[in-house]
């Protein structure tokens, strides 16, 4: 495994393009892209403001930058430099920005989510959806690009449309049985749209594409509800993370739950592998001390490297009894991911902050526990095979896959606290995000294999 130098970012904003050549990163209201493969920055474009969000579009030959505290966004083309295209949406503010599938139209929601203005970067023309819902996720594009749901309210009722991403006209309108709508999230083959409700009531609803109520499931009522959801891959099963420190496994047939899975503090299983993190004092030869010592040294000898140890179980985790009085408690399932080959489903338990839970998708029973010594920040699936990356908020990065597990160093000097991480679409490599830094890992083919 090799490491990049470190280089300055600000705002975690760092983003591999879909075609994976090029990597853009922000410095304050810099925006910076290099080639993926050699490092060398390619473009360099300067911002009118602090950058808060970038994004690429679908073809990789534009970047948007976001300034929502000014109401600006700044589109950058790749293959001619100088053209450069600015919308302010002026007194109506900014809060959300988004390329549409296919990178020729932006799409920004204004503040207080009076609407979405759809702006063409072709003909420069503007269309308008009205009353779009201010919920977590109220914007979803089935995966092939041709269809946009929207969630809506008006006269305190929820509402979704559907348009064709082609010519923004209205598909389906319909309204939903939900009392205050959170959240919607199309299956990956486009079919079927999840609708999931305010996390004050368990209620997951199902529609097809015509906008008709496929089945609804809800778990229990009087309790807090659903906090995370997730597709899998192949649009089979969808799986529900609750406040009850559950997961619940809908299967597409009936729309019936085939399972759930329960996270409890003391795993008992004998089939289940627990992975324990643990701390190494480096070894280092007192010739080699010299003083005062190198500063490469000097790092070395202070940060601590670990390995993993397979413990016995009966295992006991480390679990959090959340704070009862204060809004979104840490608890529940709040992180769900599906590896890319159907196979798993990685969690994580907001009450057990330090562990990864892997679940065997073909037996959907428990494979593996990952217990590390920090609180899990960030978890990711390698897109291209069955391997999990993790960072904990300290300076190394952990890989499981079904072969086993490792903890690696990343050998910087100075503190890198890495608290997101982001696959290249190879799998080759993958970029380490801290708040000030980041740094490009790149795996050996051996390692890839």
């Amino acid at each position: 495994m090799n490491f990049s130098e470190l280089f300055k970012l600000s705002g975690l904003l760092g983003r591999f393009s879909p075609d994976g050549k090029c990597l853009a990163s922000c410095v304050q209201y810099r925006l910076v892209v290099r080639d993926v493969n050699t490092l060398q920055i390619l473009q360099l474009y300067t911002c009118l403001d602090q950058i808060q969000y970038i994004e690429w579009s679908s073809d990789s030959l534009f970047i948007l930058c976001a300034m929502y505290k000014r109401g600006i966004v700044q589109v950058w083309s790749l293959e001619q430099p100088d053209w450069h295209c600015k919308i302010d949406e002026g007194s109506a503010g900014l809060v959300a920005s988004c390329w549409s599938p296919d990178g020729r139209h932006i799409l920004n929601t204004t503040e207080f989510h009076l609407r979405i203005t759809v702006w063409s970067l072709c003909t420069k023309s503007v269309s308008y959806i009205k009353y779009p819902k201010a919920c977590q996720q109220g914007i979803a594009f089935t995966k092939d690009g041709r269809y946009m749901a929207v969630a809506e309210r008006r006269d305190c009722k929820d509402f979704i449309s559907i348009f064709v991403c082609s010519d923004w006209q209205l598909l389906r309108h319909f309204d939903t049985e939900t009392q205050d709508l959170f959240g919607i999230e199309w299956a990956p083959n486009g079919c079927v749209l999840a609708v999931w409700d305010t996390c004050l009531e368990y209620k997951v609803l199902l529609y097809s594409l015509d906008g008709r109520l496929l089945s609804m499931y809800r778990a229990y009522e009087w309790s807090l509800g659903i906090k995370s959801i997730a597709w899998s891959p192949s649009s089979q099963f969808l799986a529900i993370g609750s406040y009850d420190e559950k997961v619940r496994i809908l299967n597409h047939v009936t729309w019936k739950k085939i399972t759930e899975f329960e996270h409890p503090a003391t795993i008992a299983n004998t089939k289940t592998i627990v992975y324990k993190e643990v701390e190494k004092s480096p070894s280092v030869e007192t010739e080699r001390l010299s003083f005062p010592p190198t500063r490469a040294l000097a790092s070395s000898l202070f940060s601590t490297e670990s390995k993993y140890d397979i413990s016995q179980v009966p295992v006991s985790l480390q679990y959090i009894k959340p704070v009862a009085d204060r809004a979104n408690p840490k608890m529940g399932i709040g992180m769900l991911a599906f590896s890319p080959d159907n196979c798993f489903l990685a969690t994580k338990n907001d009450n057990i902050p330090n562990a990864v839970w892997i679940w065997d998708i073909q037996k959907l029973k428990l494979f593996v526990v990952l217990e590390q010594l920090c609180a899990i920040q960030s978890f990711q699936w390698d897109p291209r095979q069955p391997r999990l990356a993790v960072c904990t908020g300290n300076s190394k990065v952990y890989l499981w896959s079904p072969a086993g597990c490792v903890s690696v160093q990343v050998p910087m000097e100075g503190d890198f606290q890495i608290v997101s991480l982001s696959w290249h679409s190879s799998g080759d490599s993958m970029a380490l995000l801290s708040k000030d830094n980041f740094c490009l890992c790149y795996l050996e083919r051996e390692e890839v294999k």
